[in-house]
């Protein structure tokens, strides 16, 4: 098992280099607040859109099959999912009311065809509120988490802090410290594949022993995954006690002195295009959202 490979959401795809790689990470973090911000408040037909909106994003970009079915199959199948849930269970108007006239004399022809129950079959019951509940739910959570693990796909760590910290340079006024804000993000990004390794090592560990699980019973499984979980702590902060003795050494004693620019940003066709799309965008939401 390789969670460095099979982690199925928030890795750096490397190649091949799409369009959106190349696209200023400034540019892509305000399409990804965009993408967060335009959901709220909005009709259920707007945030269909939006999730298509993100699928032909995906598929113009050529991100390939194996990435994109690995990234975005299980959240399908989680939003379905809740999609199925909400829309099945109560929709919370739960009021029972008693006909004050007698049922011959209620039959009555409907102005409209129109029926608050769109299904009534027992056991499946399915509401017209219900039914937007679930929409609102499951499209909210695959705009949250798909957006930004397209965001974090094809933009590299030093990529996102160096965007972040050039947005943020109007709060310098203010006396907020940017460069150790941005500086603690970029050693945490980094940090994130060190933790993995060391998690897949101790599993490893475990599975080359071969322990009987059955046997142990439930309390002795637990002492030993308590060392397990000791040893995952006593590891982690001997790597970040190593990368704080590393970057004492080539002279990181503050944010501000042997800073390294690894990218410098600059904006070009591509990005002014990608900013010009906001305006239909934002245009379209408030006029049809």
């Amino acid at each position: 098992m390789d969670l460095l490979r099979s982690l199925p959401i928030g890795l750096y795809l490397e190649k091949p280099l799409t369009w959106l790689h190349k696209l200023d990470p400034r540019v892509k973090l305000i399409w990804l607040m965009s993408f967060l911000l335009a959901p709220i408040l909005c009709n259920s037909e707007w945030r269909l859109v939006l999730v298509g909106l993100l699928i032909i994003l995906t598929l113009m970009a050529r991100i390939p099959l194996r990435v994109w079915r690995q990234q975005m199959g299980w959240l399908i199948m989680l939003s379905i999912l809740v999609f199925l849930i909400t829309a099945l269970t109560p929709d919370g108007l739960a009021v029972t009311s008693q006909p004050r006239l007698l049922e011959s004399d209620l039959s009555l022809p409907q102005p409209t065809s129109y029926s608050y129950v769109l299904l009534d079959k027992k056991p499946l019951f399915i509401t017209r509120h219900s039914l937007d509940l679930g929409i609102r739910i499951s499209t909210l959570i695959f705009l949250l988490i798909y957006s930004t693990n397209l965001y974090l796909l094809t933009t590299a760590p030093e990529e996102i802090t160096a965007g972040l910290e050039d947005l943020l340079e109007p709060l310098r006024r203010f006396k907020i410290p940017i460069t150790e804000i941005t500086l603690t993000l970029t050693l945490s990004l980094r940090f994130i594949p060190l933790v993995l390794e060391e998690v897949q090592n101790l599993i490893r560990s475990i599975r080359t022993r071969a322990i009987n699980w059955q046997k142990l019973g439930i309390k002795r499984s637990l002492q030993v995954w308590l060392v397990v979980v000791e040893k995952l702590l006593e590891n982690l902060l001997m790597r970040a006690e190593e990368i704080a003795i590393a970057m004492e050494v080539r002279g990181f004693t503050s944010p501000n002195e042997h800073r390294v620019q690894w990218h410098q940003l600059s904006l070009i066709q591509g990005d002014w295009i990608a900013l010009g799309m906001l305006i239909p965008f934002w245009y379209a939401r408030f006029i049809l959202g």
